[in-house]
């Protein structure tokens, strides 16, 4: 008999009394509350509009700062890029840390309030750095040196704006999706939207600050620059609490990490159990016709032991419900479980690929510095080709959806679309491709370099372009990937670590420079990463990034191959 149809019918799997399952009883994990508000609500443009200035702000500070480290504060180029690196990682790891409080402790719209004040502060550290004398006085033939204090006030104001901007991160989507009445169809139609215009949103400030906040800093002044990006934050702080009447605010729910725990404390505590050859015969609830569950796979068996029935289990029933619930889970608990280790392997690849995005604001942007950055009778900052990555980024979108899925439909109709593992796997590959166009453009350069030419910055749009390519394929996939695998009571979690990689990547980036400064500035060589690139070999770095991500996809594609779909019976 199938297992798969035992469970559904309920036929073989041991009943215990609807008090016991811990799934319902766990107060952390019920259904929030939330106040009545009409449908209709302006809300969701007020929460758009928010993130529009809150990525203005953010990359408006993000994306030149590689540039104001190196020729303000006078770090090296090596240094400057691991510092950047650093800091992009610590901005994308808080908002795990940030989802953690709204979902246990605040709630979304606390949330967002107090890590506004932190990012605000942070912001105006950052613009007060700029104003700051940046250089000791200065003898004949001495070299200058960054004073301590302007260095430190940056740097202080840099990490308040990660640890705020982690905050705003962690809580702002859903916080604008919760505004959807979703027994309302219209509002179901329009939330499908919301999360569409939501990424819009985000690459409309890339695009303001890579193309005017830069110029503003670089021909004007940092601390203009620097100050407008402030203001921005400080509008959104003002809309958002002015705005505070419209919103549907809910009850923090709590954290799934319990069931996990529930999970592995059981399945150890019955260690010396058998598992049943018939699924049908381990513990699942079928009388609770709204919670979805999740057929059982037979991957990790050993967790399997966590519903396993014992007799143990049903006196702990009648005598402690709260202590029984650490003795016996249901297979759709266990295979939640199941699902993130599952999805461990997928995941640490995304980590190399990360790291080798972040070359976008760091080595792209010093390689650029490098160049001749008048295109026609323009001077395009090296920093704003960011802005470029970001329209290849829209224009690789209605290229997928446009061109590439309706050719693909054509030669194999049956299949359709490729899947979101496909479309990860082909990002993998792309961004490798990244790495060995921006390898050949070096090249050029130093060739050049060598000859005593200049070689336009026009060169690095082809990788620019790559590049975009692979974000789209990877990182969309990634987060409806993730989504889509994630248990009901694990979105917000499992979207949140599709969001780590990002931070563990921009680390990886830091510890890859200082391996490659480690071992190629020996004997009086500058290195491949060196402060005058016409001294060093960053096309080596390009390659070594190439092969690094080439290997990642080879990894990748061997796990995506043997992946495990979830699969929901109810």
């Amino acid at each position: 008999m199938d297992a798969g149809d035992d469970m559904e019918r309920g036929q073989r799997s041991p009943r215990l009394p609807e008090s016991r399952n811990p799934k319902i009883e766990d107060e952390t994990l019920t259904v929030p509350l939330i106040q009545d508000k009409k449908t209709g609500s302006k809300a969701p443009a007020i929460v758009l509009g928010f993130q529009c200035l809150e990525s203005t702000a953010f990359n408006g500070i993000g994306t030149n700062l590689v540039v104001y480290l190196e020729t303000v504060l006078h770090g090296t180029n090596l240094a400057s890029a691991s510092n950047v690196t650093s800091w992009f990682g610590t901005s994308y790891l808080t908002p795990v840390f940030g989802a953690i409080v709204a979902d246990t402790f605040w709630g979304n719209y606390n949330t967002i309030l107090v890590s506004l004040v932190v990012y605000l502060l942070g912001m105006m550290l950052v613009t007060f750095s700029a104003f700051l004398p940046t250089t000791d006085l200065c003898g004949v033939g001495s070299s200058c040196h960054p004073v301590l204090g302007a260095k430190n006030v940056a740097f202080l104001g840099l990490y308040l704006v990660a640890f705020g901007s982690g905050g705003v991160r962690a809580a702002l989507l859903p916080f604008g999706a919760e505004q959807y009445d979703d027994d309302n169809a219209v509002d179901r139609e329009r939330k499908m939207s919301f999360f569409s215009w939501f990424y819009i949103c985000v690459d409309f400030g890339m695009i303001v600050s890579g193309v005017f906040i830069v110029w503003v800093q670089q021909n004007i002044s940092w601390g203009l620059g620097f100050g407008i990006a402030t203001a921005c934050v400080a509008l959104a702080f003002a809309g958002f609490v002015l705005a505070t009447p419209m919103y549907k605010r809910s009850m923090p729910t709590g954290t799934p990490l319990k069931s996990l725990g529930q999970v592995l404390v059981a399945a150890f505590r019955k260690v010396s159990l058998r598992v049943p050859a018939d699924a049908g015969l381990l513990y699942e609830v079928h009388d609770k016709v709204d919670q979805p569950k999740i057929a059982h796979t037979d991957e990790f068996a050993f967790l399997d032991k966590a519903a396993v029935v014992a007799g143990s289990d049903l006196e702990g029933v009648v005598t402690d419900d709260a202590a029984g619930s650490w003795r016996l889970c249901t297979v759709t608990q266990v295979e939640e479980l199941k699902i993130l280790l599952r999805l461990l392997p997928i995941w640490g690849t995304s980590i190399v690929l990360s790291a080798a995005y972040a070359q976008l604001n760091t080595t792209f942007v010093q390689q650029g510095g490098a160049m001749d950055m008048r295109v026609m009778s323009l001077t395009i900052p090296a920093a704003s080709m960011v802005s470029f990555e970001v329209l290849c980024v829209l224009a690789w979108v209605l290229i997928y959806g446009s061109v590439i899925v309706p050719a693909l439909r054509g030669v194999s109709p049956a299949r359709g679309e490729p899947s979101q593992l496909q479309r990860m796997g082909a990002g993998r590959l792309l961004m490798a491709c990244a790495m060995a166009v921006a390898a050949l453009v070096e090249t050029k350069r130093l060739g050049a370099a060598g000859r005593g030419e200049a070689t336009s910055i026009a060169w690095q749009m082809p990788q620019y372009f790559v590049l975009a390519g692979a974000e789209v394929l990877c990182y969309i996939a990634q987060l409806e990937f993730f989504y889509s695998e994630a248990p009901d009571a694990m979105k917000s979690l499992c979207t949140s670590l599709a969001l780590l990689t990002v931070a563990l990547g921009s680390y990886m980036s830091s510890l890859i420079y200082a391996a490659v400064d480690a071992l190629t500035a020996r004997g009086g060589r500058p290195g491949w990463i060196a402060d005058d690139l016409d001294e060093g070999h960053l096309d080596y770095f390009f390659w070594t990034m190439a092969a690094l991500c080439t290997l990642n996809f080879v990894v990748y594609s061997a796990f995506a191959r043997n992946y495990k779909v979830k699969t929901v019976l109810s």
